[in-house]
């Protein structure tokens, strides 16, 4: 995660299975991650203008995997993060079947969990990650 701009930390502990769970705690999404769009199905449909990767893509060769809505409200609840900019959550099934994806930011605030098309792609937009160990 720090090499490409993020800042892990320890965020829990799961006693059940005794790993610990690290979340990437940097204060906006990291620059390195960003300008990408949501999965490999919406890099390979935009026929012009493609972005360099996508976050589904980049989190399995880092071999970590996006947070999902709990999380990045957790996240949040630790620490207010994304305040300038906004980072792509695992999306639903139901939802990216429909060409959709999630992200997420705080402004006003409020954690805002938002959707937009997942071929998509914005220069403040990237992701966060959970590593467990």
């Amino acid at each position: 995660m720090e090499q490409t701009g993020g800042e892990p930390d320890l965020v829990a502990y799961d006693e059940n299975t005794g790993e610990y769970i690290f979340f990437d705690c940097s204060p906006e999404s990291p620059k390195q991650r960003r300008s990408i769009c949501y999965d490999e199905a919406a890099l390979e449909s935009r026929k012009e203008n493609k972005p360099k990767h996508s976050a589904i893509g980049m989190a399995k060769e880092m071999g970590i995997a996006l947070l999902n809505e709990e999380q990045y409200r957790f996240l949040q609840s630790l620490e207010k993060v994304d305040t300038k900019t906004s980072s792509w959550i695992e999306t639903p099934d139901k939802i990216r079947a429909l060409a959709g994806a999630l992200f997420g930011d705080y402004r006003y605030e409020t954690v805002f969990i938002y959707h937009n098309g997942a071929e998509s792609y914005y220069a403040a937009r990237g992701f966060r990650a959970a590593l467990k160990v």
